[in-house]
């Protein structure tokens, strides 16, 4: 097994997902989340114990801007902590790497491989689910309205933000039965209100019966 990678691919699912902050904030999410996968290996389950300083060495950043991104990734589901004897244990989401089959020999000619190949789709969807949760960033109607556009299928695929694609799922059904209803026109709905409250008119009543009763017709006259 090698003991160190010749490359690491950042997922674009990743890389969209930390859209969600701005500006630094994302480059420095970037460079900590990489500091992290120098330790955090497949064949570790995506897991190590570091110190802040260890991080630091790697990313150049201060302490505190270190502790503070490490929150933001935290609070983004990207990675999760747990406390150690000696410093935190962090586990990276599995769902944020790319798959590292093509770091082990042994395992590079397996034609099997082409499955993985899904995962490009899959990152497709995810991008573009994030990328209409971002841009309509704190109003859920504008949110769901945007998702509703997509397919049902690629909204059910999605599973980073399954909140937000239920409810997409479900307007866009609703939508689909508005679409079916029959409606009255609005005329003939207003023409229906006046003749109702013409009949029940009591000037209107006497005039009609007594037309009825002196044979004038037409009896509205």
């Amino acid at each position: 097994m090698v003991k160190t990678r010749g490359f690491l691919q950042l997922t674009y699912v990743l890389y969209h997902h930390l859209d969600k902050v701005s500006g630094g904030k994302k480059a420095n999410c970037l460079s900590v989340y990489l500091s992290l996968m120098k330790y955090c290996w497949k064949s570790n389950n995506y897991t190590a114990g570091l110190r802040h300083s260890t991080i630091q060495k790697d990313t150049g950043l201060s302490r505190t801007t270190i502790h503070r991104t490490l929150q933001t990734l935290t609070k983004l589901n990207i990675i999760s902590t747990s406390k150690g004897r000696s410093g935190k244990t962090y586990i990276v989401n599995p769902n944020f790497v790319k798959f590292e089959k093509s770091m082990y020999k042994n395992e590079t000619s397996n034609p099997s491989n082409v499955s993985d190949l899904k995962t490009l789709k899959e990152q497709y969807i995810y991008s573009i689910v994030d990328k209409m949760i971002s841009k309509n960033k704190g109003n859920l109607e504008n949110i769901i309205n945007d998702l509703a556009t997509l397919p049902a299928d690629t909204l059910k695929m999605d599973k980073n933000n399954i909140y937000y694609c239920k409810l997409a799922i479900a307007r866009k059904e609703e939508l689909a039965a508005e679409s079916k209803a029959n409606y009255v026109h609005p005329q003939k709905i207003i023409q229906a209100l006046n003749k109702i409250k013409k009949e029940t008119n009591v000037r209107y009543k006497e005039k009609r019966d007594f037309n009825i009763r002196n044979n004038i017709k037409p009896w509205e006259k």
